[in-house]
């Protein structure tokens, strides 16, 4: 690679970091529009993770009151996520692939995710069959398949939205 590449490669990735931070600046924003709003405390933190902007609202009290942005089985949470996804896409003209977490659901679901993939792979090795799994949002099956991929095996989705899901294939 000649010295050129080697700086426009990098000047690409600060391109690429700055418009993730940019992302994860107005969708805090309109998060915090929102707290507002609805009279509810909470912390905004942003970070850049796997080449995506990623939002967190957290709270030092043990009140309850995120919870209800999380909603039954994080619906709510999905739905603010594509809200701030479409104020981001308003303020910018991109896509964006921002990661919303609320009161921490979405981190805990990924480790539950990630061991669930990983028995999954474990018990399709053991059988040598493959196992489909119930269905899952796209956040839940990437999770799944990276779990799946660590543990040396190939995964896909099959079916239709909402019912689309995994199956966990033998090697």
């Amino acid at each position: 690679m000649t010295e050129g590449t080697t700086s426009a490669a990098a000047a690409e990735g600060g391109d690429t970091l700055t418009r993730l931070e940019q992302e994860g600046e107005i969708a805090a924003d309109y998060l915090e529009g929102l707290l507002d709003i609805a009279d509810l405390d909470g912390d905004i933190d942003m970070d850049v993770e796997a080449d995506r902007a990623a939002v967190s609202i957290i709270s030092d009290s043990a009140s309850r009151d995120l919870q209800k942005l999380v909603g039954r089985d994080g619906e709510v949470l999905e739905a603010l996520q594509e809200l701030t996804r479409l104020a981001v896409h308003r303020e910018t003209g991109d896509r964006s692939r921002l990661m919303l977490d609320i009161a921490g659901f979405r981190a805990k679901k990924r480790e539950e995710l990630a061991a669930l993939g990983a028995k999954a792979a474990e018990d399709v090795k053991a059988s040598g069959e493959p196992l489909k799994l119930a269905p899952m949002t796209p956040f839940e099956r990437k999770v799944v398949h990276d779990a799946v991929a660590a543990a040396g095996l190939r995964s896909e989705s099959e079916g239709e939205e909402p019912q689309r899901f995994v199956v966990v294939l033998p090697a």
